[in-house]
């Protein structure tokens, strides 16, 4: 082995508690739904894992279709650990998930019991584990009961196949409901996955009173609009970007280019600029403003912008002139 990590990874950055466990995370995780598949540049995902670590960030967060091709991004996450991050596997928290589609056939998807149970073992030999720290269910299941997803995800950690069981987009009564499911089996929901930024804002509705009352932690996904709220957009639509390639705007899911965001986007750097800050720094600490989210959960294809993102934790946290201002921005 080649590589060491820096010996001060510890030093600065800030570790959160997730609901009321006993598990703290890294304000910034680093999530591997893209950049890390198959199809990328292994090197390159390597060398951004390894410069995370070094800045202090021990979560890392895959999903079992994560790629393209399913499966691939736990593969070269297995091959990092392999060749780097394996002495260190007691310092790290991975976690995956399993509710969208993986393989053909009637038990490849949802929430059933043989779904989760099978997709879990598959996604530990990718990876070359024994355990990962925290196993989610991806997606609420409509047909499925949730006594059954939720006892498959109890089952699994008393196996000892994952150490803590959450829950990823699951709107706030269903959350409700698989929370006091967990609870009553004697294994805890310790954490929501939810999709939050400026532009997506659905969970303050009820989700985050929900968790603030059951005692779980959130970790936001995609806290920069698919990369809407960073400089990027600032002048326009680049003729290189996703949003470009697509005709009708989007970067994914329901985001959506559009002029009037993009005019939001630029006032909303002024005050960013004005706190010494790039766009998507003020965008992740706008997040992280939100007393019930443990973590936010970045992408990244350069150590450049896990540095930045790391970097938003050593601004002041925002002022209440700053809140309002930026509320007005987003209410236009």
């Amino acid at each position: 082995m080649d590589w060491l990590p820096a010996a001060g990874r510890y030093d600065t950055m800030q570790y959160r508690r997730c609901g009321r466990s006993g598990l703290r995370l890294p304000g910034i995780s680093l999530g591997l739904w893209q950049n890390f598949g198959g199809a990328d540049r292994f090197e390159q995902g390597r060398a951004v894992v390894r410069r995370a670590f070094d800045l202090g960030v021990t979560h890392f967060d895959l999903a079992n279709n994560y790629g393209p091709p399913y499966g691939s991004a736990e593969e070269s996450f297995g091959r990092l650990l392999a060749k780097d991050l394996g002495p260190y596997r007691d310092e790290l928290v991975v976690s995956t998930k399993a509710g969208y589609d993986m393989w053909p056939g009637p038990y490849g998807n949802w929430g059933s019991r043989k779904y989760l149970v099978a997709s879990l073992d598959q996604s530990l030999k990718r990876m070359g584990l024994d355990y990962v720290d925290i196993f989610y269910h991806h997606r609420p299941d409509p047909e499925t009961p949730l006594e059954e997803t939720m006892a498959a995800l109890d089952h699994l950690v008393r196996s000892g196949k994952a150490l803590y069981a959450g829950i990823s987009n699951y709107p706030a009564e269903r959350t409700a409901e698989a929370a006091a499911i967990l609870r009553q089996l004697g294994t805890p929901c310790l954490i929501h996955q939810v999709k939050y930024s400026m532009l997506v804002r659905w969970a303050e509705e009820a989700l985050f009173a929900t968790l603030e009352r059951e005692g779980v932690g959130c970790i936001a996904f995609s806290p920069l609009a698919q990369g809407l709220l960073t400089d990027r957009y600032l002048q326009g639509i680049p003729e290189d970007s996703r949003a470009a390639r697509n005709r009708d705007g989007k970067l994914s899911g329901n985001i959506q280019v559009r002029p009037e965001q993009v005019e939001q986007v630029r006032r909303l750097n002024a005050i960013a600029q004005a706190r010494g800050q790039k766009m998507s720094q003020l965008a992740l600490a706008w997040v992280l403003r939100q007393p019930q989210v443990t973590s936010v959960l970045i992408g990244a294809s350069r150590e450049s912008q896990v540095e930045d993102a790391v970097a938003a934790l050593e601004a002041p946290p925002l002022g209440g002139e700053e809140r309002a201002a930026i509320e007005g921005i987003l209410a236009g």
